[in-house]
């Protein structure tokens, strides 16, 4: 029996209930799914304040729950666009399917002839990592964009102050 496996790819910065809803949905069609946590080497920044640890353990607290056998894989960007598609063959179990919206990634793996699909998108204005980030930066209810698992592993690493902190602009 063949085994059906497929990839998706996502900063993840936070992991929020738009990730979690697609891949729930995915993972409907799929046997196993390999979770490409893209810029691993990015953190502490506004706009990726978390460590790649820190994503694997969101990924892994919200989905503890839901029916979906997955592989959280850290994956450092290269700058290469026409050699990215090897990196992540390298990097991950072997898959059959990619699932993006992104249209660069779409044709980055359609170049590799790989099987692509575009997932549903949930709510892509109000789930975003950017929304989220925002919200925790202003003080606002960012905890209803994510789930539940996932701010308990904001608040146990002091998430929120961080972006905060790493937000803020140099005093003169």
């Amino acid at each position: 029996m063949h085994m059906r496996r497929a990839f998706y790819i996502g900063r993840f910065q936070p992991f929020h209930l738009g990730h979690y809803s697609t891949i729930c949905a995915i993972a409907k069609e799929v046997d196993e799914l390999v979770i490409g946590i893209g810029s691993a080497q990015k953190s502490h920044d506004p706009w990726n304040p978390f460590t790649a640890g820190e994503r694997v353990m969101m990924i892994r607290h919200a989905l503890e729950d839901a029916d979906v056998k997955h592989y959280a894989i850290p994956i450092e960007d290269l700058q290469r666009n026409a050699v990215w598609v090897s990196h992540i063959i390298s990097m991950s179990p072997p898959f059959d399917v990619v699932y993006s919206n992104n249209p660069l990634v779409i044709q980055l793996f359609r170049e590799a002839n790989m099987n692509v699909r575009q997932p549903p998108m949930f709510n892509r204005k109000g789930y975003s990592g950017t929304e989220v980030r925002k919200k925790m930066i202003e003080g606002e209810d960012w905890r209803q964009l994510v789930p539940a698992a996932v701010a308990e592993v904001i608040d146990e690493i002091g998430g929120v102050t961080r972006i905060r902190n790493v937000s803020m602009q140099d005093m003169e």
